[in-house]
């Protein structure tokens, strides 16, 4: 893989800004519950397949929609809890099907992108936002840095540390590792209509991703996005730069559109074209390698 014009990820622990909110959350713990989940609420990650076979390694961070009970739903409506401000729609079941189709490991957060959002670095405004698209977040109005900390640590830190540990793993074996990290996006956003079923996203164009873009615009009738309908920059994602560029790992990062995978018939059909796709790109890696 090519130099990346990210720089190499610093320990979450030692990080200056990340310090200073943690320590000062721990002082204002004393005077607040020091606990966000209860013990009977789900773990931040599921992890599917640790010992798969396959060298391709999913993600998924916003796969989940939970919110703790102690957060009261954020002061969110259900209805707007349904929508895509608070997850990433369909994905978890699109993730959950590549792994059994392919034999492999992938890490899905559990809860939901308005409580912490695992795809941005702790200390952004957009980690925990106050206004999601049009949609107030009354929860996230107001946080102490120990509102915050207690986020970070019992999910956003276990969550990417699980990832870490299993590509550290991965590597301390000798494993060939490419990471694909799922995402999904709303047809509509803002007002503006998104044309493309599908997009690849990258920070320094691969040959993964140039692999990809040609093998998904040969597909009948599919609009396909490059580097839409986002793109990913040292400052608005967290994932890929801190798992993939960094690691100097071979990955890319897939966004579906939600209305095409938002029911299970669309999950699996999605999952079986990316199945069979990802297969295709691995050997024109590996021929092209030899």
């Amino acid at each position: 893989m090519g130099g990346s014009r990210f720089p190499a990820a610093i320990p979450l622990e030692v990080e200056p800004l990340y310090t200073s909110l943690i320590a000062t959350g721990q002082r204002d713990r004393m005077t607040q519950p020091t606990r966000l989940l209860e013990p009977d609420e789900p773990g931040p990650v599921r992890v599917l397949r640790p010992e798969g076979a396959s060298d391709f390694l999913f993600t998924a961070d916003h796969a989940g929609k939970l919110i703790p009970r102690r957060l009261r739903q954020l002061g969110v409506s259900d209805s707007e809890l349904q929508r895509h401000i608070a997850w990433d729609i369909g994905i978890a079941g699109v993730t959950e099907h590549l792994s059994a189709l392919l034999d492999a490991t992938a890490v899905l957060q559990t809860y939901s992108r308005l409580v912490i959002d695992c795809n941005r670095h702790p200390t952004w405004p957009s980690a925990m936002p106050v206004v999601s698209e049009y949609t107030d977040v009354p929860g996230n109005v107001g946080l102490t840095d120990a509102d915050r900390a207690l986020r970070v640590d019992e999910i956003f830190t276990p969550y990417h540390d699980r990832t870490r540990a299993l590509l550290d793993a991965r590597q301390a074996a000798g494993r060939r590792t490419i990471v694909v990290f799922m995402h999904s996006f709303t047809p509509v956003f803002k007002g503006a209509a998104r044309a493309m079923e599908v997009g690849i996203l990258f920070a320094d164009k691969t040959p993964l991703a140039s692999i990809m873009l040609d093998l998904l615009r040969a597909e009948d009738g599919l609009t396909v996005g490059e580097n839409e309908p986002y793109a990913i920059t040292a400052n608005s994602d967290y994932s890929a730069p801190t798992h993939g560029d960094a690691r100097g790992l071979t990955h890319v990062e897939v966004e579906i559109r939600q209305d095409e995978i938002a029911e299970p018939a669309g999950q699996l059909a999605w999952a079986e074209r990316f199945a069979r796709l990802l297969r295709l790109a691995d050997s024109r890696l590996k021929a092209s390698a030899a």
